[in-house]
């Protein structure tokens, strides 16, 4: 059945006309009057509704049912990913929406190829955000999980997120998730951009109280370090083997 996120409170609407960019979509799946969709407003739960009128720049629909559904993981995973180039952080963010991740602090870093700033930083956020919300209008979720502004390395390693495990990818580390003992209920990842962390900034996390893991023999890809990690992590701490 056909997501979509609505970002107007859904709570105690019979029912709603849909916005722009959902009707968008609702025209290029070909939906049609009576059909059923879901809506989910980033508050929680989800919403069943019918479509009842469909023009060329609008749509309508009865809310029917809601579900109090919860698709989160019982693991807090934050990301702090450095930036990377092309579209790969974007793969990144979208697809680490799919492995559970909570948060995503994007960091400037001295090996990042793009430099953001000012509008185009803003410009680059909000298709961040875009993108994240697509992700969840596929793959299940009703919490829409945050971008973060862009940070430096220096200002985020300052800022000391809260968290109970503190992780920072490093092909020097021999750190494993399974020396850590006790389950975190709450965890950051750090990964680094193409290049990886300089080893001034590797020194600087270890020194911050970051812990560096090693995923294995293997140097893997920006794109790809980060989303093993979160997936080995959902494995061991949060919901892969429910």
């Amino acid at each position: 059945m056909p997501r979509f996120f609505v970002a107007t409170p859904l709570a105690g609407l019979r029912s709603l006309s849909l916005p722009d960019h959902v009707v968008r979509h609702v025209q290029v799946l070909r939906l049609k009057e009576g059909d059923a969709i879901t809506l989910f407003d980033g508050r929680g739960g989800e919403y069943q509704a019918t479509l009842t009128a469909i023009a060329k720049r609008d749509a309508d629909c009865d809310i029917s049912r809601f579900d109090d559904s919860s698709r989160e993981s019982p693991l807090w995973l934050g990301l702090a990913q450095a930036i990377s180039s092309g579209d790969r952080m974007e793969f990144t963010l979208q697809k680490g929406v799919e492995m559970g991740v909570s948060v995503f602090q994007p960091l400037m870093t001295e090996r990042s190829i793009v430099k953001l700033a000012g509008d185009r930083a803003d410009k680059r956020l909000a298709r961040w955000q875009e993108i994240i919300v697509s992700a969840c209008e596929q793959c299940g979720r009703n919490t829409i999980p945050e971008v973060l502004p862009i940070l430096t390395l220096k200002q985020w390693l300052a800022a000391k997120p809260d968290g109970d495990a503190h992780l920072v990818l490093s092909p020097l580390g021999t750190q494993r998730l399974a020396d850590i003992a006790q389950a975190p209920a709450r965890a950051w990842l750090m990964a680094g951009p193409e290049g990886g962390l300089s080893a001034a900034e590797e020194a600087a996390a270890i020194g911050g109280g970051w812990t560096p893991l090693k995923l294995g023999p293997r140097i893997l890809r920006t794109e790809t370090a980060a989303l093993a990690a979160a997936a080995a992590m959902q494995t061991v701490w949060g919901d892969y083997g429910a």
